[in-house]
Formats: structure tokens, C-alpha cells, sequence
């Protein structure tokens, strides 16, 4: 056992390696040190605390979860495929919330700490701020997986006077909350604790089924936020100091991804909480139904020959690159034109993929060259000067009416302007509509080749040919 000065020495070590985890996994070519920093911070953090003077007794149970919890870790890291990382990243973050939730409902059974007077008062708005953003952080990151791994429809639930019903909700909330605090010094306050919990749940799925498929970016990083701060409330609950500063980082760098993705997509956060737009994705009869002309196709041997005689190729991946399980081959097919002195770079849209950061991981995992992948302000004056732009299943991200016309569901968004460039192959499956459920008027320019088929498929085709 050891005592409380060595844990709280533990935990500043700790937190500060949580602090170099998050500056680290800032940039690509650090992102491997961070993780490192927060694998060792974490590893500590647990020690510490199993091993401390507060924890006496149940070491079989401890070890039991530790065991359980280890195992399904590994299972999940070894099975679950870099496709589906955004939905993972959203049913890890209901854990959270779940775990604040029973913590909470256990502390306040348990009335840990023998408190009186105005410290019982504050101690139980810390349990019932806690067990609130804990159950709308399970609930609506239930959803959020739901909608990510296609078992929900990405088409918004925008019910009637919904927003009313959300301020009903909210009020609904705070009510219960004093009465909560009123009837917890009489040493009762369960019914009111249970019907805030359930107010909360309904309120987490409602706000994340009005949210549209095309902001679901969005929505991971706002749910990476929430359960930072259900993380802090926790610690609040149990005097932790770590959980406190810990969430306290999670809940704030998940806010300002938030903004980074709205900004990013030119939407208000507020906007996006509303009732964000998309439908899912998967037909073309969305956006416009005017006649906007015939696509020219290409074949795998026309594009080979167009990127072998280019100077200058941009690479635009987006989730259709995830789905097919094409990065491996887009890194050969890189390699490949750059032996032949062919300038290749990556455009990354902020908003690429269903997580903030997803084709990024894509293309680490594939080992792209960190020193050829930019952002999006940094790349999209330069298509002027692009040979061959080629979109690999991304659609809304390069969708140029998002510039052009006024009464598009994605105006004002910033995209990436390859139609500027001399060529752009599209690779798509078919002519489906993108997340946004809009048509791209990008397919019908005269400078635009669509390449039809699975995007792993035809590059590995294109791949032969050079």
C-alpha cells in the first residue's frame, strides 16, 4: 500500500503526462509520442490509485474487472478496423457516461463522506451534475453509434416545436434538481435522481437524432467534450483530484475540436445542436433534380496514363477511401508516381471521414509521408496549378455548390476546389448523393472523369497499369 503523498505525487505526474499526451497527439508526426505519454500517464494513474491506503479491501473484485475490462480492450484494438474507429469512439465515450452515472447513483446510495449542512448541499448538485451529463453522454453517444455504423439513418429527427421540448426538458431538469436537494437533506431524494436520469436519457437521444448525418464529425468531438466533463463531475462526487483535472482537459480540447469543426464547416455550434442537415447518404435522388448533363467515365487504364504524365497530383480521400480499404494502395500508387518525378500531395478536408482526424489515421496507418499531407487552407489556392486531382469517395468536401448556390443545404461551407485543376477523377461506387444528401454539380464538369467501381478494386487496376 502506499500512502496519500506518494498518490497525489502520482497524480501530478500523471496529469502533466495527459498534458504532453494532448500537446503530442496535436501534430501527425508527434501523435505517437502522445499516445505513449497518455498510455504511461494512464497506467500510473490506475496503479496509484488501486494501490492506495483508500482502497482496503476487494482486491478479487478489482482484479476481476481489471481482467475483464483488459480483455475486451485487447479484442476490440485487434478486431475492430480503422472503418469502424468513429463508431468505436462513440460507444467508448458512452461508457463514460454510463460509468458517471452508476458512480453517482452508488455515491449517493452510499452517502460517502458524512456530510452536513451546506457540504451536503454542494456534494449532492456535484452527484446530480454528474449522473445529468453522464446519462445525456450515454444516451446520445448510443445514438451517435448508431447513426455511425449505419444501424440509425443518418436523416435528421427534426419533431415538431422540438426545441420547446428541448427547454421543457432542460427546465424539467433543474426542477428536479432542487427538489433533489431539498428532500436529499431529509435523507430521501432517489425519485427525483431516477426521473432526471430518464428526463436526461430522452434528452441525449433526441439531441443527437436532430443531428444530421453530414455533422456527425461534429457531434464525436461535442460527445468527446461531454464526457470530459462527466469525468470532472465525477471527481468532483469523489473528491479525485486527477479525474477532476483530467476531465477538465478531455471536456475542453473536445470543445475546441467542436469549434475547429464548425468553423471548419462554417456552422454555428448552437446551429448544429438545433438540427444539423444530412439524410444518410445513400440516395441520389437528394439536392437538386434538375438535369445538370452527362458524366464523362474513365477507365483505371486512362487514369494510370493521365497520373503518369501529370507533374502535379492532389490526393482527396474521404470516407469511401475508408470503406474500401484503399489507403494501402493509394501509399503503392504514391510511391509509384513519385518515382517517376510526379509531385503527389494530400488535401484533407477538416471534416473528411465521420471523426475529426479520420483520414489523417487512415493515412499514418498506411505509412503516407506526414510532409505530403496538408490541410485544406493550405493546399486550395494551388489547384490552379494540379495536373490531376483525384477524389477517392468523398463527395460533400469537393461539392462546388456549397460556393455557388445560396440555397444549398451546405452554402457557406468551405470545400476543396479541385475543379479548378486541370483534370479530376471521381472515384465513387455509383452516383449516390454524399452525407449531406445534396448532388455535387462537381460529376458533370467538363474537366471531370468519374472512375465507377469499389475504390480498392479499381486503384489496385490503376496500380498494374503504372
Amino acid at each position: 500500500m502506499i500512502n496519500e503523498g506518494v498518490v497525489n505525487v502520482s497524480y501530478i505526474i500523471a496529469t502533466v503526462l495527459f498534458i504532453l499526451a494532448l500537446g503530442g497527439l496535436s501534430n501527425q508526426e508527434t501523435a505517437r509520442r502522445g499516445n505513449w505519454y497518455g498510455i504511461i500517464g494512464m497506467a500510473i494513474a490506475l496503479l496509484a490509485t488501486v494501490l492506495s491506503d483508500n482502497v482496503t479491501a476487494n482486491y478479487a473484485y478489482l482484479i476481476l474487472a481489471l481482467l475483464v475490462g483488459g480483455t475486451i480492450g485487447i479484442i476490440l484494438a485487434r478486431r475492430v478496423q480503422m472503418t469502424q474507429m468513429p463508431e468505436l469512439v462513440a460507444i467508448l465515450h458512452s461508457l463514460v457516461g454510463a460509468a458517471a452515472v452508476a458512480v453517482g447513483f452508488a455515491n449517493f446510495m452510499g452517502h460517502g463522506g458524512g456530510f452536513s449542512g451546506i457540504e451536503q448541499t454542494i456534494h449532492d448538485i456535484e452527484t446530480y451534475v454528474g449522473i445529468l451529463i453522464g446519462a445525456v453522454t450515454f444516451a446520445g453517444s448510443v445514438i451517435a453509434f448508431g447513426k455511425l455504423s449505419g444501424r440509425i439513418g443518418g436523416k435528421p429527427l427534426t419533431l415538431p416545436a422540438r426545441h420547446w421540448l428541448n427547454l421543457a426538458l432542460l427546465l424539467g431538469a433543474i426542477w428536479f434538481g432542487r427538489e433533489f436537494v431539498q428532500q436529499s437533506a431529509a435523507g430521501g431524494g432517489m425519485e427525483p435522481l431516477i426521473i432526471m436520469t430518464v428526463i436526461a436519457l430522452l434528452f441525449g437521444i433526441h439531441m443527437v437524432m436532430a443531428i444530421g448525418g453530414a455533422d456527425m464529425p461534429v457531434v464525436v468531438s461535442m460527445l468527446n467534450s461531454y464526457s470530459g466533463w462527466a469525468a470532472s463531475a465525477t471527481g468532483f462526487m469523489l473528491g479525485n483530484d486527477l479525474l477532476i483535472v483530467t476531465g477538465a482537459l478531455v471536456g475542453s480540447s473536445g470543445a475546441i475540436l467542436s469549434y475547429i469543426m464548425c468553423r471548419a464547416m462554417n456552422r454555428k455550434f448552437l446551429s448544429v445542436i438545433a438540427g444539423g442537415f444530412g439524410t444518410g447518404g445513400g440516395s441520389s435522388s437528394g439536392g437538386s433534380t434538375e438535369d445538370q448533363g452527362e458524366v464523362v467515365p474513365i477507365d483505371t487504364q486512362e487514369t494510370a496514363a493521365l497520373l503518369a504524365g501529370a507533374k502535379e497530383v492532389m490526393i482527396i480521400p474521404g470516407y469511401g477511401m475508408a470503406v474500401a480499404q484503399a489507403q494501402h494502395t493509394v501509399y503503392e500508387i504514391t510511391k509509384a508516381l513519385r518515382a517517376k518525378k510526379v509531385n503527389v500531395r494530400f488535401g484533407i478536408h477538416p471534416v473528411a471521414g465521420r471523426m475529426p482526424g479520420h483520414m489523417n489515421v487512415l493515412l499514418a496507418e498506411a505509412k503516407v509521408p506526414y510532409d505530403i499531407v496538408f490541410e485544406m487552407d493550405e493546399i486550395n489556392e494551388d489547384f490552379p496549378d494540379v495536373d490531376v486531382s483525384v477524389v477517392i469517395g468523398a463527395n460533400d468536401i469537393v461539392n462546388p455548390s456549397a460556393l455557388t448556390d445560396p440555397d444549398s443545404p451546405i452554402a457557406g461551407m468551405p470545400v476543396l476546389e479541385c475543379w479548378k485543376g486541370e483534370t479530376t477523377i471521381v472515384l465513387k461506387r455509383s452516383m449516390a448523393t454524399g452525407y449531406a444528401g445534396v448532388q455535387n454539380p462537381l460529376f458533370f464538369k467538363d474537366n471531370t472523369r468519374m472512375l465507377f467501381g469499389d475504390a480498392k478494386e479499381t486503384l489496385d487496376e490503376v496500380l498494374k497499369a503504372l
